[in-house]
């Protein structure tokens, strides 16, 4: 459970985000919290809301579940960081700056424990300095300079085998730094274009799909049934997705390898060793995180579609609901209510809204009368 101090956080950013006041969100919480409903709050407790409507209180729950799962793992983060003797101030006010999940994972993901991975192997066979040489200073021939790092007795058996080490070390330090997988995610998120094509074989099978068998959208643009459409068809193995850094997907991966070699500081001078660091670059973009942020995206995109899919939804249902409810007729609708009262609508012919009213017959307030002569 949150302390008072991070629910107060939590109750003032979720007022902001749906223009209430901290005090209405506060209340909406502590009624999740004891297992109210959205729509039960929404219907039977205005009074202790503030006169919350459902789409809010619906926002609310959604951004309160996210937010308190953030916490949480925000603190689950920084333990683990701690326990390992990395945690520097720095980082520790970047975690607790961190406002997105995304963000937050991108911070932990040079520390997160993993399998033995194939730089942690070279750097076990004391491959890290011939990275790291190599790096500081482009000079070196990186043939001559791996020899010297050549040992048997650790796997490493010729000068090749230690610059695939190397590169590998290189390739997931560059791959795990937030800043630039964060500026990454965000550009390719702008100017990422899904591709489609069908499944050798399944032509017949997916032929409600047809229309998608070479298929190309800008991701930011796509609507979300199309999105939804092609993301069905591809689990039901009838379609590839991929997601190319723009219309020219050459000329975008270029740019997302120099993105890379601009952050690790690489620029090819003609110096011995740009080419292999320029080439790590390469690799740490097309292998690494290409498909990373390729993943991150579609999942991204896929809960943004259904979200909007639930919303074109609701919309359409309110539509018919607020049709003419009998036909051609005027109607009076009752909403039976003691304590809060009984809630009165009148719609024309055409189902069009003309008033409405709240009148309080029965206890406490019993105003029969005054009811009445409202009717």
């Amino acid at each position: 459970m949150q302390d008072s101090k991070l629910a107060q956080q939590i109750a003032q950013t979720i007022a902001e985000e749906i223009g209430a006041q901290p005090a209405q969100a506060k209340a909406a919480i502590a009624l999740l919290d004891e297992g109210a409903s959205v729509p039960f709050i929404a219907r039977y407790r205005k009074e202790v809301t503030g006169g919350l409507d459902d789409t809010q209180l619906r926002n609310l729950e959604v951004r309160l579940t996210y937010l308190r799962e953030l916490e949480d793992r925000r603190a689950a983060v920084l333990a683990s960081i701690a326990e390992q003797g990395k945690l520097s101030d720095e980082l520790r006010n970047d975690i607790l700056a961190a406002d997105t999940k995304s963000r937050l994972e991108d911070l932990y993901l040079p520390y997160k424990p993993k399998r033995r991975t194939r730089a942690q192997i070279a750097r076990e066979a004391g491959l890290e300095p011939l990275a790291d040489g190599l790096l500081v200073d482009p000079t070196q021939d990186p043939q001559a300079f791996a020899a010297g790092f050549v040992d048997t007795d650790k796997g490493v058996a010729d000068a090749k085998a230690a610059l695939e080490g190397a590169r590998a070390i290189l390739m997931e330090r560059w791959g795990e730094d937030a800043a630039l997988v964060g500026e990454l995610r965000q550009w390719l998120g702008e100017v990422g274009v899904i591709r489609a094509r069908v499944a050798e074989g399944k032509e017949t099978e997916g032929a409600k799909y047809r229309d998608y068998f070479e298929h190309a959208e800008p991701l930011a643009k796509i609507p979300s049934h199309r999105l939804l459409a092609l993301f069905r068809a591809r689990r039901e193995e009838i379609l590839f997705l991929e997601l190319d850094p723009g219309n020219e997907a050459e000329t975008g991966h270029q740019y997302a390898e120099g993105r890379v070699a601009w952050k690790a500081g690489i620029a090819d001078q003609g110096r011995a060793a740009d080419r292999w660091l320029l080439d790590a670059c390469r690799l740490t973009w097309r292998a690494k995180l290409h498909m990373h942020l390729l993943l991150d995206l579609f999942n991204h995109a896929r809960e943004k579609a259904e979200a909007e899919a639930i919303a074109v939804f609701g919309d359409n249902l309110k539509d018919l609901l607020l049709a003419a409810p009998a036909g051609p007729k005027a109607v009076l609708g009752l909403d039976p209510g003691i304590r809060t009262g009984c809630k009165i609508a009148v719609v024309d012919a055409t189902g069009k809204l003309l008033a409405t009213e709240t009148i309080y017959p029965h206890e406490p307030r019993r105003q029969w009368e005054q009811s009445l002569q409202t009717l």
